[in-house]
């Protein structure tokens, strides 16, 4: 039933505020398609039936304060879905409520896990859709979602998962990575498009979204603005995406990446993530639930893979396709891994700038660049590689002792072209003598992480195996002794360093 202009509040639909104002022109309310509301019956079937009416006029789908128990909620081109004040999509548990979520597609996957690979099986999902959105200052709680599935089946297995991990059991690995069969029905994702175009997220929170709150792959047109998410595992993931648009988005994610862009083999073949902007975004590793009830509790000491607590910006792991034209500004890191640069699969990342970045409370390197020779993909696969990097103004304090900035190439791969400028840099010191005499391993084929190396033999800044690199203005500083060098160079021909105290003398 389609609602008319004086049917609907004022306060909830206006044109001029929406991503698509001619959607506002026919309006249908969830609940004249039999959505209750009351958190006990099903209402995915209603959502269903409103979004197939608006795709046929284009059109608005309003969803009135209220608790929404949804299996399967399916996007269409030229819907928007606009979440009132006190709207809630709560994931249902098929453990618990009669149903279940759509079936993942058909095939296996092989370069990446079993959650980049599918996404029909998710809360809101959508592909090939243009001229879609979702808005509002609603809530979406993935209440009844998993934050489990099985990893890549590629035979290979070398770099599957952090090194530090090794000591984890068969058992623990399994609670982690439960089995394909076991994921039919459920679902651990609540937003996923795959391809499409001209999609609009605003507005509203994500409370426990499962392994993805958002999985964007393929995507092109992409604005993401203003949300909130809270989430157990990955927080906005954009996988091989082009022109997308992350700002002033706060992302909490203590036990995996809270913004992070990928370029994996989804979509059958190796395609670049380029023209990507992320803006004004703050992210954290705080307690799950924490940062969006306001107490950003911080009891949480280690994430599932063994490191300290996650919530960073990343570039990285799955790197098929490379990047190019990516820009990091104005963000901020709290209690978190600091930014990761990282490409390991085959992938070319060029033409990268991070600036005006605060970090506070940072669990391992505060810059990491890595390039590796994991190379998960298809026979032919190459080493990639990273050049034309631009750092600048980055203010990091609380840093752990153990990892300093890092840049990591391979011997005969450098990283080319980078630029630190105007960056402190704040540890919290603590360095050993056997930690200044180590020699760490070149470890080409592992899944990239800060910890990778162990504790480093620099205590500001380490650099192995790069070329051309530029330091202008690096302040370094310590809050205790540490028995390290502040800066450490190996394999670094033609290195110019600048205004950077430490290194006087050397120049």
């Amino acid at each position: 039933m389609e609602l008319t202009r004086r049917d609907v509040s004022l306060g909830l639909v206006v044109g001029a505020l929406l991503p698509f104002p001619a959607h506002a022109a026919h309006v249908f309310d969830v609940r004249a398609f039999g959505a209750k509301g009351d958190g006990r019956g099903i209402d995915s079937g209603a959502f269903n039936a409103a979004i197939t009416a608006a795709a046929r006029v284009g059109g608005t789908v309003l969803v009135p304060a209220g608790r929404y128990l949804c299996f399967s909620i399916e996007l269409k081109s030229n819907v928007t879905i606009q979440l009132a004040k006190g709207a809630v999509i709560e994931a249902a548990d098929p453990a618990r409520h009669s149903g279940q979520y759509d079936l993942p597609e058909d095939g296996d996957q092989l370069y990446q896990d079993f959650g980049h690979s599918h996404w029909r099986n998710s809360l809101i999902w959508g592909k090939d859709v243009e001229n879609v959105a979702i808005t509002g200052p609603g809530l979406i709680h993935g209440l009844g979602l998993t934050r489990n599935g099985p990893g890549a089946a590629w035979k290979a297995q070398t770099g599957e998962r952090p090194l530090s991990m090794q000591g984890l059991s068969g058992a623990q690995i399994r609670a982690l990575e439960s089995d394909a069969v076991a994921m039919r029905g459920k679902s651990n994702k609540a937003i996923a498009l795959c391809n499409g175009r001209n999609i609009r997220l605003a507005g509203f929170s994500m409370l426990k979204c499962g392994h993805f709150a958002i999985l964007a792959t393929g995507t092109r047109d992409l604005a993401i603005q203003d949300l909130t998410i809270d989430t157990e595992r990955d927080g906005i993931d954009l996988d091989c995406v082009q022109d997308a648009l992350v700002e002033h988005c706060r992302v909490n994610t203590p036990n995996d990446d809270a913004i992070v862009i990928k370029a994996s083999y989804a979509l059958g073949r190796a395609i670049r993530a380029e023209r990507v902007t992320v803006r004004h975004c703050a992210v954290s590793g705080y307690d799950l639930g924490t940062m969006l009830d306001g107490t950003c509790r911080m009891t949480q000491e280690l994430a599932p893979d063994r490191d300290r607590v996650t919530g960073r910006i990343k570039l990285g792991t799955e790197s098929n396709g490379g990047y190019r034209d990516i820009l990091i500004e104005d963000c901020s890191f709290t209690h978190c891994r600091g930014l990761a640069l990282e490409t390991v699969d085959g992938g070319v990342m060029e033409h990268v700038v991070a600036r005006r970045l605060t970090m506070r409370d940072i669990t391992t390197a505060p810059i990491f660049l890595r390039l590796g020779d994991r190379r998960r993909g298809p026979p032919g696969t190459g080493i990639g590689a990273i050049r034309d990097v631009t750092i600048s103004d980055v203010d990091a304090a609380g840093i752990d002792h153990r990892y300093p900035a890092a840049i990591a190439g391979l011997a005969g791969h450098p990283i080319e072209t980078v630029r630190l400028e105007n960056i402190r840099l704040t540890y919290n010191g603590g360095g050993i003598d056997a930690d200044a005499a180590r020699h760490p391993e070149e470890h080409a084929s592992a899944y990239p992480e800060p910890s990778m190396f162990g504790p480093l033999p620099a205590w500001g800044l380490w650099v192995r195996h790069a070329r051309g690199l530029k330091i202008d203005g690096l302040q370094l500083a310590v809050s205790a002794p540490d028995a390290r060098p502040p800066i450490l160079l190996d394999d670094a021909p033609d290195t110019a360093i600048s205004r950077t105290p430490f290194w006087r003398g050397r120049d």
